[in-house]
């Protein structure tokens, strides 16, 4: 008896080792079955995911624009609440991927470091680091795009938006080259398809935007009424001549744009090309911790993070790139009066004089 006993638990032995070796080649399998068929436009049930992807998009898209006819106090305050939502997914990410530890809250990290457990702490130490920079870092980008004027904050997060659903349907609908390993869903056809249709709609959307003070002007305290402001010269039409670029019998011989416009499709770039990749970076990232999703609050979507990998990617560029080329320099009256006497002429400072005054005059009348 017992040396049937011991017999039958080497085999078992045996046995779950065979298992243990053939588990990564079964993981490939299921991989490669699931990269072939993966593609959207091959979903049997992608009728059913895009009408409650729909359903979702419409809510989030409807709350979203209440938001910000509120104003910039009630969008920080979301930003905020978006920081929390996702801050939680990513510990309870983390927590589950370490629920077979038993240790104390981290708040008393260095009280709590116990012998054989150190590497174990400070992994958690600098996961803690990483939610925090990932989340909070990146958001305060977003913001100071919000209080620099609503246009900085509303263009990006609205181009983010339009290349996620744009990227989505063409997929749905013509995918057939898949783009990346790490989302196999993604194809060459959606990736292509969005990055025209966002720098596209990156152009038209700041002709609109920019047309209302509300978006323009910055908002310099917390202050919840309405702005009126000088919107300065990126927000100011120009009449740009077609000249020989058209055809004889074309009717339109000019066009009238923003300035900011041109600046426009430079975000539209960065939101169709360089900022999806913090999508694929996301997925690189659940893959590692074998989950689909960061969460489940958004249905059809994930959770919160998974919404917002890209939005912080490209609120961080937005906000570098209107530091350095929208910004106004900030120059103190006596540097503007060394230039002036240094550099013009006294032709030149009569007639910057006179349109001083000219300025000054409007303004009073206006005042008046």
């Amino acid at each position: 008896m017992e040396r049937d006993t011991s017999s039958s638990d080497v085999s078992a032995s045996h046995v779950g080792r065979a298992r243990q070796r053939r588990r990564p080649t079964e993981a490939t399998a299921d991989g490669n079955r699931t990269n072939g068929p993966a593609l959207l436009v091959n979903d049997q049930n992608k009728y059913k995911s895009m009408l409650i992807r729909t359903y979702s998009t419409v809510w989030m898209i409807g709350g979203f624009v209440l938001i910000v006819y509120m104003g910039h106090l009630y969008i920080w305050a979301m930003v905020v609440v978006i920081q929390i939502f996702m801050a939680k997914e990513l510990f309870n990410l983390l927590r589950k991927s370490s629920e077979e530890k038993q240790l104390p809250g981290f708040v008393w990290f260095i009280l709590t470091l116990k012998k054989k457990t150190y590497k174990y702490q400070f992994k958690q130490y600098a996961w803690t680091h990483m939610i925090l920079l990932t989340v909070f870092a990146q958001s305060s980008f977003t913001v100071a795009n919000i209080f620099e004027g609503m246009f900085w904050f509303l263009l990006p997060a609205s181009l983010i938006v339009i290349n996620d659903i744009a990227a989505y349907l063409f997929g749905f609908f013509l995918g057939r080259t898949p783009l990346i390993k790490l989302s196999p869903k993604k194809t060459w056809e959606g990736f292509i398809g969005a990055s025209v249709t966002t720098i596209i709609s990156a152009f038209v959307l700041a002709n609109v935007m920019g047309r209302f003070q509300w978006l323009t002007c910055p908002r310099k305290d917390l202050s919840t009424g309405w702005l009126r402001c000088d919107p300065g010269p990126m927000f100011k039409p120009e009449h740009y001549s077609l000249g020989e670029w058209v055809p004889k019998g074309f009717p339109w011989k000019e066009v009238v744009l923003l300035p900011v416009q041109w600046h426009a499709l430079a975000l539209g770039l960065f939101a169709s090309i360089i900022a999806p990749f913090g999508g694929f970076f996301a997925s690189g990232f659940k893959r590692a911790f074998k989950i689909k999703d960061f969460g489940d609050s958004i249905p059809g979507h994930g959770g919160i993070t998974d919404r917002m990998d890209c939005q912080m990617v490209m609120a961080v560029f937005a906000y570098i790139y209107h530091q350095s080329f929208i910004s106004p320099q900030n120059y103190s009256v006596e540097l503007i009066l060394e230039q002036i006497l240094r550099n013009l002429t006294f032709e030149e400072q009569k007639f910057l004089y006179q349109q001083l005054g000219e300025i000054f005059h409007e303004s009073q009348l206006m005042q008046s």
